[in-house]
């Protein structure tokens, strides 16, 4: 691991972290396949296994580490966090053990800002403790996560909201105890005040999930995935249920999904760095045509790129957590999105010539490479799409700009070429004579 702290107690942590991740917690990958959720479906075995684990990372102070002070976390900040999640990002159970994981981390974040005292009590203490899981259901099957296309809605019944619609990829739905649901409340409001968030416990009657479904390679004892398609048939909540005041579902929604995505990035430089490391290995160990591949060329230039790739995008991360730290809020929307569409290209990029140098075994289910390269079209759409955020960057790069003044481009020769010759008339004369 690249080290970056200068704090040796912290720099400690992160060795420790480095070691308990590899030793102890990547075994769960290969016994529980499908990630921390197994955790939730009564795995007797699962759970035996994970409660230990969980209590080392608590005795360590390294449990839910992306809370403030506030919620009883050390309050580390992004760039530390950015450092752990590198780790962390390394084994799919690893955030489940760390009491890091997605979607809760999320929620968990918006039910502390925006949720009322009894909200609070309720929902967020056992969420934060990892007795119970959340899921965020705001993406619709025709709209995708585009609110301005959002059709589920709620409307006053008296002291009840109700709530009607379908929701798309509810991630953890089957497993969750609450869901924070996103309707449209204000159909004219101007796009972004038209929705309000609300909390909606899963025995709430009304409730149903048409189909459980799974990303590729996302399959489980059950065979199936655990992205809820959920349609809410005149769901009814109490009109304290809401999230936020009316009208600010929008906004909710953003406060949690900045941090989701930064989060992301920082695990995905340790899922390149794992990548990393099999390619490395697999040039010193693979012989060809008299060789070791690490002495081809062309495989040389497939690492080096590799390393490239990945350490620029690492400093992009640390920065965008460094502005995330210091800078007012959100000051980092540029850098968050940034990070997000750079993520996707640097996963495929380094994990294709990973699992390529690996020869045919880099393509079957014996080595990890396979569910790594699966997952490439999941990251270029998980958080929004990667296009989004493009023009996200670019309508922010472009604020910096003008237009030129006049038929020509500013840098355009013959009128700067002018412009120096007057500026320097007298030596240029001089020197003429």
């Amino acid at each position: 691991m690249w080290e970056f702290s200068t704090e040796p107690e912290f720099q400690e942590k992160l060795d420790w972290m480095e070691r308990f991740v590899r030793e102890e917690v990547e075994p769960l990958d290969l016994l529980f396949p499908g990630g921390g959720d197994v955790y939730d479906t009564g795995n007797g075995a699962a759970r035996a296994i994970l409660g230990p684990l969980r209590e080392q990372v608590k005795a360590r102070g390294l449990w839910a580490c992306h809370l403030g002070p506030e919620l009883g976390g050390p309050g580390y900040g992004q760039l530390k966090l950015a450092l752990m999640n590198e780790i962390l990002g390394r084994s799919y159970w690893a955030p489940t053990v760390f009491g890091t994981a997605a979607p809760d981390t999320g929620n968990a974040e918006i039910l502390a800002m925006f949720g009322t005292s009894e909200q609070k009590s309720r929902y967020l203490q056992p969420l934060l403790d990892g007795d119970i899981v959340s899921a965020f259901s705001m993406t619709e099957p025709h709209a995708g996560a585009d609110p301005k296309e959002f059709t589920c809605r709620a409307w006053q019944d008296g002291d009840e909201w109700v709530i009607d619609g379908e929701k798309w990829f509810t991630s953890n739905a089957r497993y969750a105890a609450f869901l924070i649901v996103m309707a449209v409340t204000s159909p004219d409001a101007p796009p972004h005040q038209r929705m309000s968030m609300f909390i909606v416990p899963t025995e709430t009657p009304g409730i149903e999930i048409k189909r459980n479904v799974a990303t590729m390679g996302e399959r489980d004892d059950l065979d199936e995935g655990i992205h809820g398609y959920i349609r809410y048939r005149e769901v009814r909540v109490p009109a304290d249920a809401m999230l936020g005041g009316p009208g600010q579902g929008f906004a909710v929604a953003q406060a949690r999904l900045g941090g989701g995505r930064v989060h992301h990035a920082m695990r995905t430089v340790g899922q390149c760095r794992r990548a990393l490391d099999m390619m490395c290995e697999r040039a010193l160990s693979r012989r060809t045509q008299g060789e070791l591949l690490a002495d081809k060329q062309l495989v040389q230039a497939m690492i080096a790129d590799s390393w490239i790739e990945l350490e620029q995008y690492r400093l992009m991360v640390l920065h965008t957590a460094w502005v995330i730290d210091t800078q007012p809020h959100g000051a980092a929307r540029t850098q968050i999105a940034m990070c997000k569409v750079a993520m996707a290209r640097i996963y495929h990029n380094i994990v294709e010539r990973a699992l390529h140098l690996h020869g045919s075994l880099g393509a079957t289910g014996e080595l990890p490479l396979g569910r790594m390269w699966m997952h490439v079209p999941t990251l270029a759409l998980a958080d929004g799409p990667t296009e989004v955020h493009q023009v996200t960057v670019a309508k922010q790069v472009l604020r910096r700009y003008s237009p030129a003044e006049g038929l020509f481009p500013s840098e355009h020769i013959p009128p700067k070429l002018a412009a120096a010759r007057e500026k320097y008339a007298h030596i240029l004369k001089e020197y003429a004579q």
